[in-house]
């Protein structure tokens, strides 16, 4: 592994772990967050070496587990566009509104960043059978990558998952479990059989390299941006993953001297069928409940409970942040408009962001004048089913006068 990867460190105690062994949880049962050596980092690692680099996440292979050594099989994940959006500023007379478009990532989503790193750091460390539970595209990604490196992937999915995820996984080799029930009861289904059948659990926050991964998205910005970081991220968020790697990046870029103190205001949108970090936020608690009768058609923001809720609500404080939930029916239209206006088709979850942004820019929370990036985390094409939806209740209108 890289020789710079220090330990890893429990998010709730602080205790260390040994970063060159299998890992799931800590024994607090918290996240474990991949320590670096920074200052040595920083001693040969230089913002200007990037010109010359691969464009892809690994570009920033130094702050990441791999070692130079370690294998790598990389389907050119992250430094994905930066959309300036033209037509939607123009329309909403918000001059500084980019979005990120993950969409572009290898297959559709910015699943994949975690994937590659939470794939590749354990087959370097021995793992050959790799588990999920996933509401679609992370399931997805890890079949991806389990079938470029020739291992085997098990994925737990809720039966109303949308065909094109459970096709896309059956094509890439991953055995498909279909699970009466939401992402949770999937997950219940990994954690009951990994232990008899030797699978190397990858689910969200409950192994340190999927985050890592996520958090190149956090360098991604930083660098587009010249090195000084927007205003405002409004960010989809199911399991918390990104929100939470994006928080880190930052704090890794400002010790390394790249970047200074300021940090952007963190949205987390959820839906309001599913809102659990909404409800905790709004109520100033320090972890949330789980969301009885969690029902979205957004599929990824369908995560009832998140075992880093801990940590996302830690940084919507300490940014000055928010927590704001939006109905079924505006993810459906600002989806939409988000397409018609930018020519990205995005995921329902991307969708969210623009409907979550119009909400904070009409109660003034938002300033037109801000530098805002919505995240767009994959692509609607995989969506169809529910963005049909519109379609039928544009049909459903016309039809009845």
């Amino acid at each position: 592994m890289n020789p710079h990867l220090t330990h890893l460190e429990c998010s709730k105690t602080g205790k260390h772990y040994d970063p060159d062994r299998l890992q799931g949880l800590s024994e607090a049962g918290a996240p474990l967050m991949a320590q670096y050596d920074l200052k040595a980092i920083s001693n040969f690692f230089h913002k200007e070496k990037l010109k010359s680099r691969r464009r892809d996440m690994w570009r920033y292979r130094e702050l990441l587990p791999l070692g130079e050594n370690d294998q790598l099989i990389s389907l050119g994940e992250g430094f994905t566009p930066l959309n300036p959006v033209e037509r939607l500023r123009n329309k909403l007379d918000t001059p500084h509104l980019f979005v990120k478009d993950e969409s572009r990532n290898p297959t559709g989503s910015f699943k994949a960043r975690g994937l590659s790193s939470s794939v590749n750091g354990a087959y370097n460390l021995g793992a050959r059978k790799f588990a999920i539970p996933s509401a679609g595209n992370a399931a997805g990604a890890l079949a991806a990558y389990a079938a470029a490196l020739g291992v085997e992937a098990h994925v737990f999915m809720p039966k109303d998952t949308p065909a094109a995820f459970q096709v896309e996984c059956e094509a890439f080799g991953a055995e498909v479990e279909l699970v009466d029930g939401l992402i949770t009861t999937c997950g219940q289904k990994v954690a009951e059989k990994k232990e008899l059948h030797g699978w190397y659990d990858v689910s969200t926050l409950k192994e340190p390299f999927r985050i890592e991964g996520k958090k190149t998205m956090g360098f991604e910005i930083a660098e587009q941006f010249s090195w000084e970081l927007p205003d405002v991220i409004i960010y989809p968020t199911g399991g918390g993953t990104g929100l939470i790697g994006m928080w880190k990046a930052f704090n890794e870029l400002e010790q390394l001297g790249w970047i200074g103190s300021k940090r952007p205001r963190m949205v987390a949108v959820q839906a309001s069928g599913c809102a659990p970090i909404v409800d905790a936020f709004r109520n100033r608690e320090k972890k949330a409940h789980s969301w009885e009768d969690a029902h979205t058609l957004a599929s990824g923001l369908r995560v009832p409970q998140s075992v880093g809720d801990f940590l996302m609500l830690d940084i919507l404080y300490k940014s000055k942040g928010i927590a704001i939930d939006v109905t079924d029916d505006e993810i459906i239209d600002a989806t939409y408009e988000l397409a018609s206006q930018t020519g990205i088709l995005p995921a329902p979850e991307g969708g969210a962001t623009l409907a979550a942004f119009e909400h904070l820019l009409k109660q003034g929370w938002i300033d037109p004048s801000e530098k805002v990036v919505l995240f767009n985390t994959g692509s609607g094409y995989k969506y169809i089913e529910a963005l049909r939806m519109k379609s039928k209740v544009s049909a459903s209108s016309i039809a009845s006068k």
